[in-house]
């Protein structure tokens, strides 16, 4: 039996407790990204807005919310964070518009979590980001893993650099018992 067949008969088992999705995996290419064209990137944001590395603060700022909580949530306090984390957010007006960070670590690598206050999706607060969080990977000598959730991610990591590898399967399981 194939990995799809399993992940469906997985998602089959939950029942309406899971939902098998299609994810966007990107090469692992270290030293193809334009520095000179991410920095740019993280110098156009307009001067209403603030872009900064996630402190305590903001650590504490992004769990409050639903939508920013997966940018530390793998991170249960923020010494860990602090320690093995990475992340930048936009704000604006005390509000976090938009983050990148380090969804999970490992070596001398991390797994890029993204995302965007709803009303605030489009306008590339997400693209500014990302670059910002690429530079800082780069500057301590990690690599910033990108495996895209959707469309839309894998063409905002093809902008920022990253080159698409292939699609597969995976299976997201909810409200285990």
């Amino acid at each position: 039996m194939g990995r799809d067949a399993d992940l469906v008969l997985s998602a089959g088992h939950y029942g309406s407790k899971a939902k098998v999705f299609t994810r966007y995996a990107t090469k692992k290419e270290p030293g193809i990204f334009n520095q000179s064209k991410l920095e740019q990137a993280a110098a156009s944001l307009p001067e209403s807005f603030t872009l900064s590395t996630i402190d305590e603060k903001l650590y504490k700022l992004c769990k409050s919310e639903t939508w920013s909580a997966d940018l530390v949530s793998q991170f249960p306090t923020y010494d860990i964070f602090q320690k093995l984390g990475i992340g930048v957010v936009i704000r604006k007006d005390g509000l976090i518009l938009s983050g990148a960070s380090s969804y999970s670590r490992y070596r001398d690598d991390i797994e890029i979590e993204i995302d965007t206050r709803e009303e605030y999706r489009r306008k590339g607060l997400a693209y500014i980001c990302g670059a910002k969080l690429i530079l800082e990977c780069l500057k301590r000598n990690l690599y910033p893993s990108w495996d895209a959730h959707n469309p839309a991610s894998i063409a905002l990591a093809e902008k920022l650099g990253y080159h698409f590898s292939h699609t597969y399967e995976a299976a997201m399981v909810w409200g285990g018992e």
